[in-house]
């Protein structure tokens, strides 16, 4: 695993040299080339002046910010240099916070947080366990690529893991929505869907998070190579028109799926006595 980013995490006098580490797997993701469709040529793109024609070099472009229409201020990579923040190598901790408080529409990229040398590992460890006991998590902020952004670090497994956060301006109002109301809510309706929730209510672990695009992605694409027929199966949606009965069946469908769980749990339990009445008598006959 190579590292993005070396620095160090800073609260009050307390500095811990740390390496940053991406914790998304991009390999995982199926990637495309675009091609010409006569020759199977790979596609290149000119940069090209929409006013001019011409096709530029990189040495050529430039970043402008419009200001007015057709008016921009060009700027240049020294522009940005005057412009870096303080934090640039440094994670500074302002606070330490409740997870609570922190809203999953702010979460944004993960990313591992390593020890840098051996000499970190000590303080490092301990910040993880600090948090660990105290149930809270650190914010503060980071410079990547030329961009302050907020940082949330919690203890993860037996290391630490960095969210990136969105800034609370960046996200919209849920009230924008269209077509949102206060719709009342019919009350049977509300006890059957609980009922429902409460019968489907699992845990995170049980549940299958594979990523089945891709493997669907993979899987046509060796067919492709193989020169065999693709078979694509379509589900059809049937739009609900009685939410009772809806609700009903689904409460028996779960209950269904559930049975099965719950007869290997009655049996093994079955076994575990037989299993201990066949220790007694063996005692007794001792």
């Amino acid at each position: 695993m190579r590292a993005i980013w070396t620095g160090h995490i800073r609260f009050s006098l307390v500095t811990i040299p740390i390496r940053l580490y991406s914790a998304i797997d991009s390999n995982e993701t199926v990637s495309f080339n675009q091609l010409h469709k006569e020759d199977s040529g790979r596609v290149g793109y000119d940069k090209k002046c929409k006013k001019c024609g011409k096709s530029l070099t990189a040495e050529e472009i430039v970043k402008g910010f419009e200001y007015e229409p057709d008016q921009y201020a060009i700027i240049e990579p020294d522009d940005f240099a005057k412009v870096k923040i303080k934090s640039t190598k440094i994670i500074e901790i302002e606070g330490f916070v409740n997870s609570s408080e922190v809203h999953s529409m702010l979460y944004d990229s993960p990313y591992f947080i390593g020890p840098d040398g051996e000499v970190a590992s000590q303080a490092y460890a301990l910040l993880n366990k600090t948090l660990e006991a105290s149930g809270k998590m650190a914010v503060g902020r980071i410079v990547l690529r030329d961009r302050e952004d907020f940082a949330m670090l919690a203890p993860f497994e037996n290391g630490l893991v960095m969210y990136k956060l969105r800034y609370p301006n960046e996200l919209r109002k849920m009230k924008d929505v269209p077509e949102l109301s206060d719709v009342k809510t019919d009350k049977e309706q509300l006890k059957l869907a609980k009922t429902l929730v409460d019968s489907m209510t699992t845990s995170l672990s049980k549940i299958d998070l594979r990523d089945r695009y891709q493997d669907a992605v993979k899987e046509m694409i060796k067919a492709k190579i193989e020169g065999k027929e693709i078979i694509s199966v379509t589900e059809e949606v049937t739009p609900v028109v009685d939410m009772m009965k809806a609700l009903k069946q689904s409460i028996e469908i779960a209950k269904k799926e559930k049975k099965p769980m719950q007869k290997a749990k009655g049996e093994k339990k079955k076994e575990k006595v037989a299993a201990k009445n066949n220790k007694t008598k063996k005692r007794k006959s001792a």
